[in-house]
């Protein structure tokens, strides 16, 4: 006679161990790693619109911001990376200094955005060229919905400080930015932040 019930077969499972870092929100450093990148003027060569400014000051070539990893996020479906962003005080010409700029290589994959400190901006357009702002305070926390290419800008006079998390499979595509630019780009006008077209967008 049959068993009348069926044992389960034990699936055996290679957990990731859970863990956390602490965070220093006016340094964007993370505890327990040493993992950053940084990108200097020439990381971003012909991505400002002043051309002749970029070239008087790539001599210096001034380190414009750092990312600050939490761990090395494995690039599979449902991990997520988290990370900050430290963007200096600067302009290069009257364009304050930004992020290279990407859009994601799976662009259904979203990102969040919150300010940790000081002032800043974060710029976002369509591939067909529609431009969103959002101006980031500490405590603002800002959706990038999928499709949308992004980069931020520090329009203070202190360091802006970001902290990011984002699907680890969302990839990075810089070469849309690298290429045609944004249609948009953040300048000192009288004092104040201002939106105005790019006259090198493509």
């Amino acid at each position: 006679m049959a068993d009348s019930y069926t044992l389960s077969k034990e699936i055996s499972m290679n957990y990731m161990t859970p863990f956390s870092r602490r965070l220093e929100f006016t340094t964007g450093k993370f505890d327990k790693t040493d993992l950053v990148q940084t990108r200097r003027l020439s990381d971003l060569k012909g991505l400002f619109a002043d051309q002749e400014a970029e070239a008087a000051m790539m001599a210096g070539n001034p380190v414009l911001y750092e990312v600050f990893l939490a761990f090395d996020a494995p690039p599979e479906h449902g991990q997520l990376g988290y990370s900050t962003t430290v963007i200096y005080p600067g302009k290069v010409g009257d364009e304050y200094f930004m992020t290279k700029g990407h859009y994601h290589s799976k662009g259904e994959c979203a990102e969040l955005y919150t300010c940790l400190q000081g002032e800043g901006y974060l710029l976002m357009q369509t591939r067909e060229g529609e431009v969103k702002a959002i101006h980031m305070t500490p405590g603002v926390a800002a959706y990038v919905p999928p499709y949308w290419g992004h980069r931020t800008m520090n329009v203070g006079g202190e360091n802006f400080v970001f902290y990011a998390c984002y699907p680890a499979e969302a990839g990075y595509d810089y070469g849309t930015i690298a290429e045609k630019g944004f249609a948009s780009i953040i300048v000192e006008r009288n004092g104040r932040a201002e939106v105005v077209a790019n006259p090198t967008y493509k």
